[in-house]
């Protein structure tokens, strides 16, 4: 290996057992699902090993249930490989960027989780004011189109970018209407599909721009500590380690694009050949597969299984 980048996983990765086989056979695992319930007096083993699912989908608790387990997984990989393996850089999607910055020593375990459940409180509340909004995600089709089309589709309300996931898939998001209207107009210049997407609301657009403007304040109070590691934030693509430019961007990422694809292409760029996904499900390693040449190598940790094939790959197994 080369370099190498932790990397970890936003909302709609969630499943009922989810972290289940971790939490059963690590005590670094065990440690994280507890101290979660402590923090945030909520039963979160309960939802990520029983759910039931629609709880689990609720935004108020799939972001506090992903960070939990993502860094279960994490925990669990350092505690099984004796921390042989290091990151040289460390990311996440979305929310995964909470995930990230724990690794990172940005925040603590009891930071970090006070952060993603005010985040994901802010980010409800703004839901509820904005009401009619929505997203969808477009396949196969250019950046260029799809800008030139939601300029069109802006005459009918709020929409943008929201994810730029992989080079074959950029979502959209803003009012419902406006959504709608683009989705149409994108088909119509030979998207290969265009998926509505059942979320609660615009993320990752203006309409969050409440749930930014309430967070800034809470960020402050928060214990935020330089990066160990660098880690490759959502809104610009860029390297950071100063807290003072955390402070400033977990705000701001909220009601900003996610910029992925250009956030792999910069780790890419910074000699990076071995990616590990921390959480649950492969969504990110399926991204990756689109984004880097074939010789760059990702791999998953998110429950036993995963993690011994991983171990197994990285050639550790007499650790």
């Amino acid at each position: 290996m080369k370099k190498i980048a932790f990397m970890f996983p936003g909302q709609g990765a969630q499943a009922v057992s989810m972290g289940l086989s971790l939490y059963e056979n690590f005590e670094s695992a065990r440690k994280v699902f507890d101290t979660a319930n402590k923090v945030l007096n909520k039963d979160i083993k309960k939802l990520c090993f029983e759910g039931p699912e629609d709880a689990l989908k609720q935004t108020i608790n799939t972001q506090s249930c992903l960070l939990t387990v993502s860094i279960a997984a994490y925990e669990a990989f350092v505690e099984q490989t004796k921390g042989a393996i290091k990151p040289d850089f460390a990311l996440g999607h979305s929310l995964g960027e909470y995930s990230a910055m724990y690794v990172a020593g940005v925040m603590d375990l009891e930071n970090v989780l006070l952060a993603i459940q005010k985040r994901s409180d802010v980010m409800q509340k703004a839901c509820e004011i904005s009401k009619q909004g929505g997203m969808a995600a477009i396949l196969g089709s250019s950046e260029d189109i799809i800008k030139e089309c939601l300029e069109t589709a802006s005459s009918k309300g709020l929409v943008s970018v929201a994810n730029y996931n992989e080079p074959n898939q950029i979502v959209i998001t803003g009012e419902l209407d406006a959504v709608n209207y683009a989705s149409e107009l994108i088909k119509e210049k030979g998207a290969k599909r265009v998926v509505p997407l059942a979320v609660s609301g615009g993320f990752h657009s203006k309409l969050m721009q409440s749930a930014t403007d309430s967070f800034v304040d809470f960020v402050k109070t928060l214990k935020i500590n330089d990066a160990t590691i660098p880690v490759v934030t959502n809104v610009d693509a860029n390297l950071t380690v100063k807290k003072e430019e955390f402070i400033e961007k977990m705000p701001i990422q909220i009601s900003n694009s996610v910029y992925w694809t250009q956030s792999i292409q910069k780790l890419l760029l910074e000699g990076v050949d071995t990616f590990i996904e921390f959480g649950s499900g492969k969504v990110l390693t399926g991204l990756n597969r689109k984004i880097c040449p074939v010789d760059v190598k990702t791999y998953n940790v998110g429950d036993m299984d995963s993690l011994n094939a991983t171990k197994d790959a990285l050639d550790l197994v007499n650790i």
